[in-house]
């Protein structure tokens, strides 16, 4: 991953606020959010994770240890306000940065953008650690007459069977937590996974995660006024899926979860509640 060139310049001279922000099963390395947040006074390492330069090109399993590293890279880096890191992390990058803030140090602030608390789509190994993925039915897979894909139902669900054991142990992290859903994201049960996460980590005596739902929203909640992706070729299908989100309410949700982000970030990374600015 590279920190994005514009970071420092933009927010006069730092220290800042560090987060990893990491993108969904789409691969490669979009910084068009990191380079966003910038502008706002974070520091921001836009992570990639497969699919990039030497990186491998498909999905099978990840390490741990490579995300560790991003990790230590930004708690050393001179620009980067400790003591602890943030974490965003959208769709396939959430449960990463689940999984991340579960094992890893120095971890204050962790937001998902429809994300899931079960390890989905490859094996994650770290140290003696090794956490299955979800399982998939391709049997409940819908597909319209014009040949998009609903996979809403394809995931097994984490509470059942040998599915438990993608449950990735949220409990064990030491940061407060923020999910942002899109009530009709029908790339997974995104709520679901929210309110799941939730219930484990209150049945361990951890502190209530702030959940953010957005009906009419779909599965790609981007930075405001990016348009609405409503579908698109999923990499893992190999066919095009829809996404979810009602236009105007999804248009709206961006806009508003931008804000939720931004105020989640200061108020756990600087200790400063997020100032009244109503500047995008």
């Amino acid at each position: 991953g590279l920190i994005c060139p514009v970071m420092w310049s933009l927010s006069g001279s730092g220290p800042f606020p560090g987060i990893i922000d990491l993108y969904g099963t789409g691969g490669g390395l979009p910084e068009y959010r990191a380079c966003l947040l910038a502008n706002h006074g974070f520091a921001v390492l836009a992570l990639a994770f497969y699919s990039y330069e030497d990186l491998p090109k498909g999905m099978k399993e990840f390490h741990l240890e490579y995300f560790e590293e991003a990790v230590n890279y930004m708690l050393q880096h001179t620009q980067v306000k400790g003591p602890g890191i943030g974490l965003l992390g959208h769709s396939k990058g959430g449960d990463l940065c689940v999984s991340m803030a579960s094992f890893l140090k120095g971890i204050t602030a962790t937001a998902l953008i429809n994300g899931s608390v079960a390890n989905v789509g490859a094996v994650l190994r770290y140290k003696d650690i090794t956490i299955p993925p979800l399982g998939v039915n391709p049997k409940r897979i819908k597909v319209s007459k014009s040949g998009i894909a609903d996979i809403i139902d394809a995931l097994n669900n984490p509470l059942e069977g040998p599915d438990q054991q993608s449950f990735i142990p949220l409990e064990k992290a030491e940061c407060c937590f923020l999910f942002i859903v899109g009530q009709d994201d029908h790339n997974w049960k995104s709520e679901f996974f929210a309110v799941e996460g939730s219930k484990r980590l209150q049945a361990h005596g951890k502190k209530k995660p702030e959940i953010v739902c957005y009906p009419g929203a779909g599965h790609y909640i981007e930075p405001p006024f990016f348009p609405m992706c409503a579908a698109s070729i999923h990499l893992l299908f190999g066919k095009p899926v829809m996404w979810g989100g009602e236009p105007k309410a999804h248009c709206e949700a961006q806009i508003d979860a931008w804000q939720q982000i931004q105020a989640f970030f200061r108020k756990h990374l600087t200790g400063k509640p997020s100032g009244t600015s109503s500047k995008l």
